[in-house]
């Protein structure tokens, strides 16, 4: 994507962004509240994070429907790691290895065996969400842990922890995707497969590590989120690959792989889980809140198509 093309898009998503404010504080004056945007941005901690890793996939002609079981599994995992009193530092290195293991298996599946990303990672997803429940009995797992609980409610400044990890992942990540070679790599992995074998790009090697990113993006969501919750819930997490692709392509990535950024893709969850909470402020029920988020996801496609139209014009 040019400059010129990133900025315009940027630029239509802070438009966005800013209509979407005006409509809720009408609609509700609590909403653009300093309390109400601190609690968006600690819903989207999960969203976000595996919106980064889906990002990645999308960009390079990949997707990945496994993060969200792959987070209630870590979750689940990691709480039952706390009860048995280990340091905080090696559940997180043990269940974020553990959730490189599925991100390694989808790889295994796309690379080796050929299966579509799709089905291969759907196959993922049924593993985790069935381990998630097999590991815990169906039963949620309490936290006591201390430490452990502390990583959701820790305020640095007056800004949740969670928060801070999110951003802080968006900018490492954001980084790393427009300035180093592997950024590029991934690029030219989703914009034109041949020419990067041809430029001696090993495209295997590229998505075997993407998957693995998108897991582990997804299994430290998994512990931030049960650490808010204080347990580990095999059936948690159940919607977040849809609002994680759904504010990946809104925020620019596009559906054919090759173009987008991880800057569009924070303003996209930034959009998306404001949506989210203006409706539950507004007292919408579930069911409709279903209808609106379908909505939400035909408008970014559209609005995908259109942008793809006019790259190509």
């Amino acid at each position: 994507m040019s400059r010129r093309a990133l900025s315009s898009n940027l630029l239509g998503l802070f438009v966005v962004l800013i209509l979407m404010c005006v409509v809720f504080t009408i609609l509700k004056p609590g909403f653009l509240t300093g309390k109400n945007l601190l609690n968006i941005l600690t819903a989207a901690s999960l969203s976000g994070l595996i919106a980064i890793g889906e990002s990645y996939l999308i960009i390079a002609g990949q997707i990945d429907l496994s993060p969200g079981a792959i987070a209630a599994f870590a979750g689940v995992f990691s709480a039952l790691l706390a009860q048995r009193g280990m340091p905080i530092l090696l559940i997180i290195l043990i269940t974020v290895a553990m959730g490189a293991l599925f991100g390694a298996v989808s790889a295994f599946q796309v690379n080796a065996l050929k299966i579509q990303p799709f089905i291969a990672t759907l196959a993922v997803m049924s593993i985790a969400r069935g381990l998630a429940y097999i590991i815990c009995a169906g039963k949620p797992v309490f936290i006591s842990h201390n430490t452990y609980i502390k990583i959701g409610i820790t305020r640095i400044l007056g800004i949740p922890l969670p928060v801070i990890i999110l951003v802080v992942m968006f900018l490492v990540w954001g980084v790393a995707l427009s300035k180093t070679r592997f950024g590029r790599n991934v690029y030219a992995v989703g914009g034109n497969p041949a020419a990067a074998r041809l430029a001696g790009i090993n495209a295997d090697a590229v998505k075997r590590g993407l998957f693995i990113l998108s897991s582990c993006l997804a299994s430290l969501g998994g512990i931030i989120l049960a650490s808010r919750m204080n347990t580990g819930q095999p059936g948690a997490a159940s919607d977040v690959d849809f609002d994680a692709i759904t504010a990946s392509v809104l925020g620019g990535i596009a559906m054919t792989g090759g173009t987008g950024s991880l800057s569009g893709t924070f303003l996209g969850v930034l959009i998306l889980q404001g949506f989210n909470n203006g409706l539950l402020l507004l007292n919408v029920s579930t069911f409709w809140q279903d209808v609106a988020r379908g909505l939400l996801m035909m408008f970014a496609l559209t609005f995908d198509f259109y942008r793809k139209q006019r790259r190509e014009g």
